[in-house]
């Protein structure tokens, strides 16, 4: 097969519910509270360690006091504004509040340098930003026209109050004004390589993705989510237009150091994360397990599943530490070992792998729940197609893509997207990624090698390891740069017990793709040392660049 598309039953359904489709991300989101006002759309931490709740008519309030206040200073149909702030309500209620008045948001990660920052606002042309604390505004303050701190919205909602009393329509009017194409968002890639590009997203692929994802049928209106990841990534904003469009509430913290904490607090159904979070629990908990007896049959327990009563004690406390109530966790951002995905579904906590890019609204293939293909990304949404091109690239097509990069000329060929990823489709018509196009080792022995594949697999089988870049192109032999996870210390026991697990994982690969030297590094590989995106994603070449010295002795 060279092509795959959504079930039709799925087709049908979004047929249907696009037959009232709000013209914007902004109205989506007003319309939603209207119909809803007294149920709890956002949870957030208190002061007190409790979870404050926030209505949907409350958030709309607060959204469409910070709509009018940006209005009447001037803000104008498609004018970016910033914002710069960690995951939290807050951000929910300025982006909706931009949005409704007319602008376009532009994202920043507030782990970004003063330099990626100049360069997004000025590339972006920002004239306004919202900054979550004086750490973040004094690195957007010189680059736009003004700054709202978040812990002064009090004063920016009492203008968009007052503006209201003398004009109530004002919001309204507005938002009824904004057409489908224009522009709603622009978010920049993290950029493995090179700097950032602007990926200009419609209100129209908004919608689509939240009108999508509810004709999956894979949320319900009685959900919980926990939400934690970036919204300055599309893959955040993508789950903001599903809760939107079904309704379910979403605890919301940006603070990635409380998550076991708060997921015993929320005790949620449904929680999107990324790939290490599975790497980790699944390679601290059979450390702790071992070998032997209790190895054996904690094994058992594994393959016998969740529906065995036995099994079901042996594992309770491994469902136990996501609140108990889990439906299953959405993965996303790079590649989930299939191995780990079918552990998980053997407790009882399946992990509903998806694929997408910055420029296709990040939610584009996605694998259904309640009948995975492990090892693939699932199928695509209904309303996308997807396709194989003649190299092996992956091709998409729908209402989900981007409308361009900003200031740069087009790439889409005929409608599609080229995605830079190779792949391929399974007999049951999912997506199985294969590698990235750039990202393909070839040995100077005319080999290939796929690094990603064999980076989460040895992330999985040893929880002592924090990331890995497998190197070798034009070398003779694969090696690997190695750099330990928090909190573990570098001893002689460490280094036995990393290459018993290299070993164990040259068992399974074959001969050429076997890494026959590594090196340890002391530094951690994070998005501070510049050396990961925000995203979590290596910066291969400056990795590459940054250690030269080290993988050249390697093949010394």
């Amino acid at each position: 097969m060279t092509s795959c598309t959504a079930p039709e039953h799925e087709q049908k359904l979004l047929a249907e519910l696009q037959e009232d489709t709000p013209d914007s991300f902004g109205a989506m989101f007003l319309d939603r509270a209207g119909r809803t006002p007294a149920e709890v759309a956002y949870r957030s931490p208190g002061t007190g360690g409790e979870w404050v709740a926030h209505t949907w008519g409350e958030t709309a309030e607060a959204v469409r006091e910070i709509a009018a206040a940006l209005i009447t200073r001037g803000l104008r149909p498609e004018d970016r504004v910033a914002i710069a702030a960690a995951t939290s309500v807050t951000w929910i209620q300025a982006d909706f509040g931009v949005m409704c008045a007319g602008g376009a948001t532009t994202t920043v990660y507030p782990s970004s340098s003063p330099e990626e920052v100049r360069h997004i606002l000025t590339d972006s042309g920002s004239r306004f930003a919202f900054a979550e604390d004086a750490a973040q505004r004094d690195k957007v303050a010189p680059h736009v026209a003004e700054v709202f701190l978040f812990e002064e919205l009090d004063g920016l909602r009492a203008e968009g109050r007052a503006a209201l009393e003398s004009d109530p329509d004002l919001v309204a009017r507005t938002t009824a004004a904004v057409r489908p194409d224009q522009l709603a968002t622009l978010i920049y890639t993290s950029g493995t390589t090179g700097l950032p590009k602007g990926v200009r997203i419609a209100h129209s692929a908004w919608v689509y993705q939240g009108l999508a994802i509810q004709a999956m049928g894979i949320v319900r209106p009685d959900d919980v989510g926990y939400l934690w990841l970036p919204l300055s990534h599309a893959f955040g904003k993508a789950l903001l237009a599903c809760q939107i469009s079904v309704g379910f509430e979403f605890a919301v913290d940006g603070d990635t150091s409380r998550i076991v904490d708060r997921l015993a607090e929320v005790r949620p159904t449904i929680m999107p994360a990324v790939p290490r979070i599975f790497e980790k629990v699944y390679a601290g908990v059979n450390a702790q397990v071992g070998g032997g007896l209790k190895g054996k049959l904690f094994g058992l327990a594994v393959r016998a599943g969740h529906r065995n009563p036995l099994a079901d004690v042996l594992l309770s406390r491994v469902r136990a530490r996501f609140g108990g109530r889990m439906r299953y966790f959405i993965s996303g951002a790079s590649a989930l070992d299939a191995g780990i995905a079918a552990w998980f579904g053997a407790l009882g906590l399946p992990i509903a792998e998806g694929y997408g890019l910055t420029e296709s609204c990040a939610t584009t293939i996605f694998n259904r729940p309640d009948d995975p293909e492990y090892g693939t990304v699932g199928r695509p949404l209904p309303g996308t197609d997807v396709r194989i091109a003649e190299d092996g690239e992956i091709m998409l097509r729908g209402p989900g893509m981007m409308s361009g990069y900003h200031g740069l000329d087009p790439i889409m060929v005929d409608g599609w997207l080229p995605t830079g990823d190779i792949g391929e489709i399974t007999a049951r018509g999912s997506l199985k990624i294969t590698d990235r196009k750039k990202d393909l080792i070839k040995t100077s022995t005319g080999k290939y090698v796929a690094p990603a594949a064999i980076e989460a697999k040895l992330k999985a089988l040893c929880p002592l390891v924090g990331q890995v870049l497998v190197h070798g192109d034009r070398r003779k032999f694969v090696s690997a740069l190695i750099d330990l996870d928090e909190g573990v210390s570098r001893t002689p026991e460490t280094e036995a017990e990393i290459d018993r697990c290299i070993k164990e994982l040259n068992a399974g690969l074959n001969p050429w793709e076997t890494i026959k030297r590594h090196v340890i590094v002391d530094e951690h590989l994070d998005v501070a040392s510049g050396l990961l995106t925000p995203s979590m994603k290596l910066r291969r070449r400056a990795v590459e660049e940054r250690y030269q010295s080290q993988l050249d002795a390697l093949y010394a």
